[in-house]
């Protein structure tokens, strides 16, 4: 039961862009699932106004400081090219 609670807490996609936009929110990637070669799953923890970054993200109307996205970017290729 415990695994089921942290499972709807997390959410997963493997949409680079997305997280790199919800760490500009203040969101952390929890986890990198890199088991297929082909494609990663980040896991995110939810938040309070999780949805509603979601929303405005897919509506193109989601606004995220230049700079810091970029950053957020490099820091987030970094850890899926991380060997370990």
């Amino acid at each position: 039961m415990k695994k089921e609670i942290i499972e709807n807490e997390l959410f997963k996609t493997s949409d680079i862009s997305l997280i790199a936009s919800l760490c500009c929110y203040g969101c952390q990637v929890e986890d990198i699932d890199k088991s297929n070669r082909a494609k990663v799953i980040f896991l995110v923890k939810k938040s309070k106004n999780f949805d509603s970054l979601i929303r405005r993200y897919f509506a193109h109307q989601l606004k995220v400081e230049p700079l810091g996205f970029f950053n957020y970017l490099k820091e987030i290729k970094t850890r899926i090219y991380n060997i370990s």
